[in-house]
């Protein structure tokens, strides 16, 4: 079982920046995907991006490109999520998601966080 730690979250105006962590621990966690699903106020759950275990492959919803940048420390075993041009719609509870290998989706994670608030003020 992989244990997820998010952090980072708060408030800030729209227009600025936010970097969320994600600290993994348990067996086989430094191999596994780790990546960022957010759910907004009265919406589903909605994909935003994961990194795969070598750090060498990422993957972004559209909404997100060109403003969210992933990255992984493998001597932390931490993932990053560096949040600019922050913007209103951006405001949800970002979850930290773990898994075997990537997924593009909400469902079918194996490991959740408890997720972490972030909202953008316009």
């Amino acid at each position: 079982q992989v244990q997820l730690a998010e952090s980072g979250g708060g408030l800030v105006q729209a227009g600025g920046s936010l970097r969320l962590s994600c600290a993994a621990s348990g067996r086989s966690s430094s191999s596994y995907t780790l990546g960022w699903i957010r759910q907004a106020p009265g919406k589903e759950r909605e994909f935003v991006t994961c990194i795969d275990g070598s750090g060498g492959d990422i993957w972004y919803t559209d909404s997100v490109k060109g403003r969210f940048t992933t990255s992984r420390d493998k001597t932390k075993n931490t993932v990053y999520l560096q949040m600019n041009s922050l913007k209103p719609e951006d405001t949800a509870i970002y979850y930290c998601v773990g898994h075997s290998y990537p997924r593009t989706v909400v469902d079918g994670w194996s490991s959740w966080g408890q997720g972490t608030q972030v909202t953008v003020s316009s």
